[in-house]
């Protein structure tokens, strides 16, 4: 059986087995990562994962979950950011909406 070494933070170099990590290749490469628990300390550990990575734990056995990032993250967003009195005005509307509606269906 494959065994991978990998380090933590806090414990140092670490084996594992295929199966305790998890690895994630995103449609955008620099957000692709891998992440396991450490079986010492039990920290869960995050990190990047470049191709050359992806490529070692792929052929270690490690299975990649694809995750394609949507067109709308990269969108340029304008406008001022919702304040708490926006969120407020709407869940007020959806109340006056739920009265409207009981009134004509109800």
């Amino acid at each position: 059986m494959t065994t991978i070494k990998a380090s933590c933070p806090v414990c140092g170099d670490v084996e594992l087995k295929p199966a305790q990590l998890r690895l994630v290749v995103c449609s955008r490469a620099d957000w692709s990562y891998y992440a396991f628990t450490c079986p010492t300390c039990r920290d869960e550990v995050r990190k990047p994962a470049d191709e050359e990575i992806v490529a070692l734990l792929v052929s270690g056995g490690v299975p990649a979950e694809r995750w394609h990032v949507p067109a709308e993250a990269f969108e340029e967003k304008a406008g001022a950011a919702i304040s708490y009195d926006d969120v407020l005005d709407f869940v007020l509307n959806l109340d006056r909406l739920d009265v409207e509606a009981s009134s004509l269906f109800g």
